[in-house]
């Protein structure tokens, strides 16, 4: 009888009794009904690439486009050969480790469809599923390496079969062909790919839940292109829900993170719950830190007596991320800052270095004039691959002090250890927040 107890005892223990999160009417809690507040950071740019992240987007902004721009240079085998080193360098363990050593507990992974199943146009049997082993792969080893920090992953499908909206670039959506919407296929795969993860991760501990479809932008019957206006959203919801009861075949444990219309914040129209495990996410770009921008979020939550997560945020500047997590901590509201690496970077945790040879590439691409040797794109791409490295990237450490020291510490610190005599730059003076360690007049990106 002790053994089975023992066993028993093991087993909860592996799964984890206080790991393992689920909803409690607003809250997020783990299994000991403890409040957990993710703070997190999406991995964008990684399996899935957006122009700007590459300084791309004057002329290539969804990622089949810059795949195309590549390949012209250095050839389809070239092309291939540079995106197998810029995967295999732009996350590994070092870099979540790093994560969870400076205060982040979970980790948002955005998902290409096409690393984990071939598109539709290019299945050998038409309605069948053919199934890659490269983007599971990949999440297995980032699955371990938040297990080993005891952080947690969710699943985040960032580019749906087809593509998911008008902002093509997000979703890396190719306008010629059918999109997630338009075509029964496409949303009979995008049901598929769900049951497929939740089969595969169903009886782990550190997977904090499945976000079903990123950003969704799309106009259903509204005139706004991006679906801000919809009314109904009935599309939307109904294959959410269809996800949803693929998921549950399968597995019954994890959170269901759901998303509304233009870009993840129009929730006209949802029809009744149809989980009892489930919350809503809410996306928060370039507005003001203050309630009336998470009014909308706070009255879904409320209503529905379901938890709220801003799924994605970021891309500003010191004070903005120390505004908004103060608000965020006084609402019990999770986040995840986005992105974790870009090419000239100055609004987040790390900067991927540019070179002169990648900037001639960026050039010929934008204004033409004489082609770069295959040599020369293939040795420049390369290295652009290799600054993708953990350890070749710099680390924004005020971004950091700024997202948890300063949130709760209105101290100043040194910036880092300066050697007398020698130069120190005003820039590199002291961390703190705004009119304690620095004084600045444009502070803060303010658009929407």
């Amino acid at each position: 009888m002790k053994r089975v107890i023992l066993l028993s005892a093991l087993l909860l223990s592996q799964f984890g009794t206080s790991q393992l999160l689920k909803t409690s009417g607003k809250k997020i809690v783990n299994d000991r009904g403890e409040n957990v507040q993710l703070r997190g950071l999406g991995l964008g740019g990684w399996m899935l690439q957006e122009g700007y992240m590459l300084k791309t987007a004057d002329f290539a902004g969804p990622q089949y486009k810059i795949k195309e721009k590549i390949a012209e240079l250095i050839g389809e085998d070239g092309m291939n050969n540079f995106y197998k080193a810029y995967l295999k360098n732009g996350i590994t363990k070092q870099d979540i480790d790093f994560l969870a050593k400076e205060g982040f507990n979970s980790i948002r992974l955005p998902m290409h469809y096409n690393l984990y199943t071939l598109p539709i146009e290019k299945e050998p049997t038409k309605g069948k599923n053919t199934w890659l082993e490269e983007g599971f792969k990949m999440t297995d080893d980032l699955l371990q390496w938040c297990a080993d920090n005891k952080i947690y992953l969710i699943l985040d499908l960032h580019a749906a079969p087809g593509g998911q909206g008008n902002d093509v670039n997000i979703s890396d959506n190719d306008k010629s062909k059918p999109s997630l919407w338009e075509n029964e296929e496409n949303q009979k795969k995008t049901i598929a790919l769900w049951k497929k993860l939740a089969e595969r991760y169903k009886d782990s501990p550190w997977i904090g839940g499945y976000d079903l479809i990123n950003e969704p932008n799309i106009n259903f019957t509204g005139k706004n292109p991006n679906g801000t206006d919809e009314m109904s959203n009935a599309p939307l919801w109904k294959l959410q829900k269809d996800i949803t009861a693929a998921i549950r075949e399968v597995d019954q444990k994890h959170i269901i993170f759901i998303e509304g219309n233009g870009w993840g914040n129009n929730y006209n129209g949802l029809i009744p719950i149809w989980d009892k495990n489930m919350a809503f996410s809410f996306h928060k770009y370039w507005n003001y830190n203050d309630e009336p921008t998470i009014k909308a979020a706070l009255d879904l939550r409320e209503k529905y007596n379901m938890p709220i997560w801003l799924g994605e945020t970021g891309e500003n500047s010191n004070v903005w991320f120390t505004e908004l997590i103060q608000l965020l901590d006084q609402h019990n509201i999770g986040y995840a800052f986005w992105p974790m690496k870009k090419i000239d970077n100055i609004a987040g945790i790390t900067n991927v270095k540019t070179t002169p040879e990648y900037e001639k590439l960026l050039e010929y691409w934008k204004n033409g004039g004489e082609k770069p040797s295959k040599e020369y794109a293939t040795k420049a791409l390369m290295q652009i691959a290799d600054h993708y490295k953990f350890n070749n990237v710099e680390i924004k450490n005020d971004v950091i002090d700024a997202m948890f020291r300063q949130v709760t510490d209105g101290s100043t610190k040194p910036f880092k250890n300066h050697q007398i005599p020698g130069k120190i730059f005003a820039t590199e003076y002291d961390l703190g927040k705004i009119g304690s360690a620095y004084e600045d007049k444009d502070f803060i990106n303010l658009w929407v």
